[in-house]
This record gives C-alpha cells, sequence and structure tokens, in this order.
C-alpha cells in the first residue's frame, strides 16, 4: 500500500457519544493461579490488595485503577486480560442504555445495588468493555485497602509505586475500526495513523496502542498461507506502567536481584541511558508480559512514534 492508501479513514463506526472517560475502572486478568499474580504485583509494583473471596482478587493501582486477579478455568493455562472497565461523564443510565441500543452495542446491566450501575458491551472483535459510573471500584479507592493476602511475598518489596498507565498494546482484526469504536464511544483522542496502529489517548487515565490489520490492505481478511484463518490472536498483548522513583540501573538492579529478566526497551530510539523513553519488560508467575517504564503523566507521549511522524 501507498502512505496515502494506509493512512486514509475509513468510515466511522457509529455517532460520537459525547462522552468523556473519566476513570479506569479496572482491569481484568484471568489467571491460573491469581493469587500468585496477585502477590507479585503487590510485592513488585506496589499495588495494594483491597479484597480476595477465594475465586478473585481485587487490587489497587494507586489511587488510580484497580485490577481484578480472577481464577481462570481449570482447562485455561495462561493468563489473559479478558476485560476492561471505565468510568464516564455525564451519567445517566436510562440515557447511556438508549445510546447504546441506538448503536447496535446489545448493552448487559451490571449493578450492585449500593449506587454502581454499569452496561457491558462488546468491542469490535468480542472484547468486553464495561461502560459505568463512579460508584464502584472508583470510590472504593478513596478508602484504604488493607486485606491481607492468604500467601507470601514472592520477595522483597521493591517500595516502587505506579503512577501511570503507560500503554495497553492492543491487538485487533481491524485496527481501524477498533480506534473508531473507542473514539467514538469513549471519547478517546486518536494520535497519528501509522498505517499498522494508531496510539489512542484515554482521556487523563493513560494511551492505549491499537495494533492490527488494515482494512485498507487488498489483502485484508485473506487467511495466511498456513489456512489456519486469523493470523494473530486478538489481546491485550502487554500492559506497560509507569513506576516511580525511575533510575534505569536501579530499575534493572532490582528485578535482577528478585530472579526476574530486565529486556529493556526503548522503543527502538537507542542505549537506554540516552533516550528519553526507557522501560524494561519482565514475566509474571502466570507469565503475562509486563512492562515498566519511566512514563509519567506528564511525559506521556516521550516514546511515543505516533506523535514524530517524520520518525
Amino acid at each position: 500500500m501507498t502512505k496515502d492508501l494506509a493512512t486514509a479513514p475509513i468510515k466511522p463506526l457509529f455517532a460520537p457519544t459525547a462522552w468523556k472517560t473519566v476513570a479506569l475502572e479496572h482491569i481484568s486478568f484471568q489467571a491460573p493461579d491469581y493469587r500468585k499474580e496477585a502477590a507479585f504485583y503487590i510485592a513488585l509494583m506496589g499495588w495494594k490488595l483491597r479484597s480476595d473471596d477465594g475465586k478473585q482478587a481485587v487490587l489497587d493501582i494507586g489511587d488510580w485503577g484497580s485490577a481484578i486477579f480472577k481464577a481462570a478455568p481449570p482447562e485455561q493455562t495462561s493468563i489473559l486480560v479478558d476485560g476492561f472497565g471505565f468510568a464516564i461523564e455525564p451519567w445517566n443510565a436510562k440515557t447511556v442504555e438508549a445510546e447504546l441500543r441506538k448503536r447496535d452495542l446489545n448493552p448487559v446491566a451490571d449493578n450492585n445495588g449500593k449506587g454502581f450501575e454499569s452496561f457491558h458491551v462488546k468491542d469490535p472483535d468480542g472484547f468486553d468493555v464495561q461502560i459505568g459510573n463512579s460508584n464502584g471500584l472508583v470510590k472504593a479507592r478513596k478508602t484504604a485497602a488493607t486485606a491481607k493476602l492468604e500467601m507470601e511475598l514472592p520477595f522483597e518489596a521493591t517500595n516502587w509505586k505506579t503512577v501511570w498507565l503507560d500503554h495497553f498494546s492492543f491487538a485487533a482484526t481491524n485496527y481501524k475500526a477498533s480506534v473508531s469504536f473507542y473514539t467514538n464511544l469513549l471519547g478517546w483522542k486518536d494520535t497519528y495513523d501509522e498505517g499498522s496502529q494508531n496510539e489512542v489517548l484515554m482521556g487523563d487515565i493513560g494511551d492505549a496502542i491499537i495494533r492490527g490489520g488494515n482494512p485498507n490492505d487488498p489483502n485484508f481478511g485473506k487467511a495466511p498461507a498456513n489456512g489456519k484463518g486469523r493470523s494473530r490472536n486478538v489481546r491485550i498483548n502487554h500492559i506497560s506502567f509507569g513506576i516511580q522513583p525511575w533510575d534505569s540501573d536501579a530499575v534493572k538492579d532490582g528485578l535482577e536481584k528478585r530472579g526476574l529478566r530486565a529486556r529493556p526497551d526503548t522503543g527502538g530510539t537507542g542505549d537506554i541511558h540516552q533516550t528519553a523513553y526507557q522501560s524494561f519488560h519482565t514475566g509474571t508467575p502466570n507469565g503475562y508480559d509486563l512492562q515498566m517504564s519511566c512514563v509519567t503523566a506528564d511525559t506521556r507521549l516521550i516514546g511515543s512514534i505516533s506523535m514524530k511522524p517524520a520518525q
């Protein structure tokens, strides 16, 4: 494809809602050993346990987000992110439901009877998206998380603080359709269409790099040579969190002292000591690719090629 064809826009999936994403409600993981995964994030990333009912653990990610680690079905041997939720404004349950139905999104109500109201919808690939008010985990995070996990931490705590959602790495079948879905539904902002991906800004919460097939490609949708259908899995294949304090050598040393890998990632911009964007990938106990970076809310796009078209 030519650059113009690759970056050409598609028709929006539906009209914008004019809603604004104001908070991260949660990120939901399914893990074969959910308590081991929770203990890892508590020790490494400074997350706090809010509850554990024997089937799932809810952790505070600082005061700005929550993670739900759920026991995976017995047949599932790997960890996956199976959904996320966001608080939006303005909120009126009847209005929100009507607007979702108007866009043929088949909302499913999910309320807790204590003021939290929400709806589940599916994105173009069937990924679960929960849209709600701020009376759920967003409200709960205003009180201290003091629950105790029923297992030992895997290593000495780092005392790092997770301060920012650097990005979701979101693999989609049709990245342009997914970008259209999230920008028009939740008020996210796209940055620069690179022809294979587009980084979107989730309000003041964080960013998502949405990657995948390009519908303008003449070969889009055709089976790969092996004849096995879709050539990539639709998934959030890794998540990057900004941590503080940041010193690349100290973070590397902290990971390796705990028996963890520390694979540097500068976005292809050079040596980690000389680049603005600095990060490391490591693996979690259930095999998820966790990335941690120097990025904060004030420096959210320092690693984004999307904002540097000339590059």
